[in-house]
């Protein structure tokens, strides 16, 4: 704990220095909040960021702005996973930028995946007047001129019991035929009153929710070496390959076979 209270520390005790953490320090925080903005870099996995209204997921080679501030914590599908975070203090320019304010997932263009490769070789508190200060405010000018296109999978979350036995129910069995009649009659709800609960503690339907729920998971075993895609499809409950690469397509506007070969060629 006194390992975790002393990066917090660290990142916002010198109010215009830019902090770098290569350590895997940040997924194990409890929810918490920071002065500066945070870059937030995966690599070789998914993260999952939560914060009090919604569970985001990072697949590999995306990063996450997250406005400072925003109460989060995060957390990762493998012990394999890299994470690399970078904290900015806020420019008075920031404020020309409106997307700097709302928490957004966005691919790694190349360019930028060279960038914040070459940013590991730092560590620790960056001051103003070094090359390294130089170097990491240039990449944050870069990204505020073009953050590319947002990332928009997403799950609502609920304190709600109920909605959560369901929830969990569905994630452990994505291969099954799921339906809004079958939840219902497994946990003694009617399709009316079942349809509700969605609409009240999630905002979202239950074919959307399940949508994304499904295409989550497609994305965690297509960075699996042994799947392929149609191996991924089956398994996360579609019959139809051409259903699964056109649903995938639609919500992350990349075919399942090309982000499964994007990730692998940068891993």
């Amino acid at each position: 704990m006194k390992i975790l209270q002393q990066a917090e520390k660290d990142i916002d005790e010198y109010p215009k220095s830019i902090y770098i953490m290569r350590e895997q320090l940040e997924h194990r925080f409890p929810p918490h909040k920071h002065n500066k903005s945070q870059i937030l870099l995966v690599s070789g996995g998914i993260a999952y960021l939560k914060t009090k209204e919604r569970e985001y997921y990072i697949p590999a080679q995306h990063y996450v702005w997250i406005p400072k501030g925003t109460i989060h914590n995060v957390k990762s599908n493998t012990t394999e996973i890299v994470l690399l975070n970078i904290y900015f203090h806020e420019e008075e320019m920031d404020q020309k930028y409106h997307f700097m304010d709302e928490l957004g997932i966005y691919p790694v263009s190349h360019l930028m995946y060279e960038m914040l490769v070459y940013a590991r070789q730092w560590k620790g508190v960056i001051f103003p007047d070094t090359w390294a200060y130089e170097f990491l405010t240039t990449m944050k000018h870069f990204i505020m001129q073009d953050p590319g296109k947002p990332f928009s999978i997403q799950l609502p979350t609920t304190e709600d019991s109920h909605m959560l036995a369901i929830t969990d129910f569905m994630h452990q069995n994505l291969g099954e035929e799921l339906t809004l009649t079958y939840l219902a009659e497994t946990f003694g709800y009617s399709v009316r009153s079942l349809t509700r609960l969605f609409k009240t503690h999630l905002a979202i339907s239950f074919l959307q929710y399940l949508k994304m729920l499904r295409m989550i998971k497609a994305m965690e075993l297509l960075m699996e070496n042994n799947k392929n895609v149609s191996e991924v499809a089956f398994e996360v409950g579609y019959s139809s390959i051409a259903a699964f690469s056109n649903t995938f397509q639609q919500l992350l506007n990349i075919r399942p076979s090309d982000f499964q070969f994007s990730v692998r060629s940068k891993s």
